[in-house]
């Protein structure tokens, strides 16, 4: 599908890679993975023809499309959801058009022998069979699923794009590119703005998906249940892992102890190499010696290991104070956000009992927008609750990760400024420790804020709130844009933490084993879990298929006699059924639209198996005639025959499901 042939990206005269080369073939799940800073997005620049490599080449097959979506992308703000979901659908439009012009050209001629007719008719065959290809009478269905998926609310389907965030806008774009189909992916930390039920969907769309998927992400999870291959870039070098990533990182261990093994024994050979030219250089009857082994120097392929950052295996948040025994504590809270600039009244959450004990590291979780930040906020005081109470208990102290905690912190300062000038006390002389341990090492320290990549920042942040002994970690969001070791230091560091987390997280790998309780915030309510993530997981996945088969109309029980009598021989009494309850104005229509379109597709379906039919019949009679039979014959007709069957169970399922319904 796509070849990768010795890429090579250089700036100012240092090399970001050199000679990188592999293959892409179909339905290959492809992780890249590597440092922050060592080229992955630059990479997928040059797969997609965004950036021009120094040298080598990128060779595609003529089918290959490239799906790109980048870390950051501008959506466009004149026109709702759907419409702009729409836009995936340009060649779809573009057949309908097509097809439209081409049908009414060959209603209004009559040159029927003419080769312009027969032209206008090739036109159509082809147009009408790339529309059903492209499955072009489904767009609809494929809009509504993907955006359902992604967590859109179908009430936001006609909202205006202009008035979503930047978080759903990048979900936007992401709808769009799955949307497109194209038979390669190129996804650069695609789940960073998706809750972890659109990470799941996600994952299940991707498994499932006919192409090709190269994708950089630092969710494990999301990795190990995508990808089937791993690229590692490193060193400007890639080195190919056939496993998904928790196995890369086994190999990758070993591959490193080997690695280190032959650097130490290279730098023995090349010391004592060096020793001899030095000690001879000078000597005439060494001179072919020492020529031959300078020689040998220049042409060795020296072995380059990746520096690993030990040091930071040690980090540890101050002790915290001691605090009450209930740190944070909800009575019947909720939220209401006003109406104001012409925007409606906003209802958040309402009734939320939430009790954070100390010691506790709790997890809130939920889709965006259902308020969980704004909980924090009301944690922290920024809000008042609209109902209800939400307090913090004696001798609390807040430490606090926002969301946007990156674009907080003075691009002008350095690194060793911003954490200086919010330091007291004795923790001033600690300053290089610190910023040591979250990998800011020599002239790192003195680079400025604003030249720092997403990840960068986030430790540094992270880093300030070391700078205090808090008794209350609030942290939303604190792994976006980390990398992957970043992550497991401060789950450690977190872990170790003698004082009470409240965390908001999308990363299943990195609140697994971390946090013991869990807050759902959903539709409005509040609701606790008991254990870990996957136990909440598991929990939510079973009222999801409880919730499934509630909204399912229960199969009608077969009826045993005419008149079922009772043991005394009169009628038994008829159990008064319960009355179904009324659905809302919203259900109504989509109910009447799944069946509009389970209609049309058992029409389309009963007119193709009636041609199915015909066509079979027709190569049945041939078959019978002994002139006519031929092997190519028999295997034509049984492929008809394989496609008929495929058509009858087709027709058959979406009558069982309208069935459900309730109609005939």
């Amino acid at each position: 599908m796509l070849s990768v042939d010795n890429l090579t990206v250089s700036f100012g005269g240092t090399d970001l890679f050199r000679d990188i080369s592999f293959l892409v073939n179909a339905k290959e799940r492809i992780g890249l993975v590597g440092k922050n800073g060592a080229g992955k997005s630059t990479l997928l620049k040059i797969i997609a023809g965004l950036q021009t490599p120094t040298s080598g080449a990128v060779s595609k097959t003529e089918d290959c499309t490239v799906g790109y979506l980048p870390q950051q992308m501008r959506v466009a703000d004149d026109t709702d959801l759907v419409t702009e979901c729409g836009k995936a659908f340009a060649e779809i439009i573009s057949l309908e058009k097509e097809i439209e012009y081409c049908t009414a050209e060959i209603s209004a001629r009559t040159d029927y022998e003419s080769d312009e007719y027969e032209k206008l008719l090739h036109r159509l065959h082809d147009a009408t069979e790339r529309y059903h290809l492209l499955d072009g009478d489904n767009r609809d269905a494929e809009v509504e699923k993907t955006l359902l998926g992604l967590g859109f609310k179908r009430e936001e389907f006609n909202r205006p794009t202009s008035t979503f965030s930047g978080g759903w806008r990048m979900r936007i774009e992401l709808a769009k590119l799955l949307l497109k189909r194209p038979t390669l992916f190129l996804l650069d930390e695609p789940t960073n703005h998706l809750d972890i039920e659109s990470i799941q969907w996600l994952e299940a769309y991707l498994q499932n998906y006919g192409g090709a998927v190269i994708l950089i992400s630092h969710d494990r999870a999301f990795l190990d249940n995508v990808t089937n291959r791993t690229i590692e870039i490193s060193c400007g070098r890639a080195t190919d892992y056939k496993v998904p990533y928790s196995r890369y990182v086994e190999l990758r261990a070993e591959r490193r102890q080997q690695q280190i093994a032959a650097y130490e024994n290279q730098q023995r050979m090349i010391e004592k190499t060096e020793e001899f030219i030095e000690k001879f250089r000078y000597k005439p009857t060494k001179s072919n010696q020492v020529q031959s082994r300078i020689k040998q120097l220049d042409k060795i392929e020296r072995i380059e290991v990746e520096e690993e950052d030990n040091a930071t295996m040690n980090i540890r948040f101050p002790p915290a104070p001691r605090s009450g025994q209930v740190v944070v504590e909800a009575k019947e809270a909720g939220m209401t956000f006003p109406a104001r600039d012409g925007k409606a009244e906003k209802h958040v959450f309402s009734g939320a009992n939430i009790v954070v004990e100390r010691g506790e590291k709790v997890a809130l979780v939920g889709r965006n927008g259902e308020g969980k930040t704004t909980f924090v906020r009301l944690t922290l005081g920024e809000l008042a609750p609209t109902e209800g109470s939400v307090r913090t208990g004696h001798n609390v102290h807040i430490g606090y990760f926002a969301q946007n905690q990156d674009d907080l912190m003075d691009g002008e300062f350095t690194v060793f400024d911003t954490l200086d000038r919010v330091a007291v006390g004795d923790i001033r002389t600690r300053l290089r420790d610190i910023l040591g341990a979250f990998l800011f090492r020599g002239e790192d320290i003195d680079k400025k804020v604003k030249v720092l990549s997403g990840g960068e920042r986030s430790r540094l942040a992270m880093a300030r709130l070391m700078l205090e002994p808090y008794n209350l970690l609030i942290l939303d969001e604190p792994t976006n844009h980390m990398d992957m070791r970043s992550k497991d230091i401060l789950k450690r560091a977190l872990t170790a933490y003698d004082g009470t987390v409240l965390v908001i997280s999308h990363d299943r790998e990195f609140l697994d084993g971390l946090v013991s309780k869990v807050y759902e915030f959903r539709d409005g309510r509040v609701k606790e879990h008991l254990g870990g993530i996957y136990d909440f997981l598991r929990t939510r996945q079973i009222e999801n298929m409880r919730e499934i088969e509630r909204n399912a109309p229960a199969p009608a029980k077969p009826v045993a006699a005419a008149k079922d009598k009772s043991r005394n021989g009169q009628p038994a009494p008829r159990k008064e059924e319960p009355k179904k309850p009324e659905l809302s104005y919203a259900e109504k229509k989509e109910r009447d639209r799944q069946i509009t379109r389970l209609r049309n597709s058992i029409g389309r379906l009963e007119t193709e198996i009636a041609e199915l039919e015909q066509e079979t019949s027709a190569l049945d009679a041939r078959l019978m005639d002994p002139a006519q039979y031929t092997m190519a014959l028999f295997e034509e007709y049984n492929q008809l025959k394989t496609k008929l069957d495929a058509k009858i169970q087709e027709w058959a399922e979406a009558t069982e499901k309208l069935e459900k319904y309730g109609i005939q």
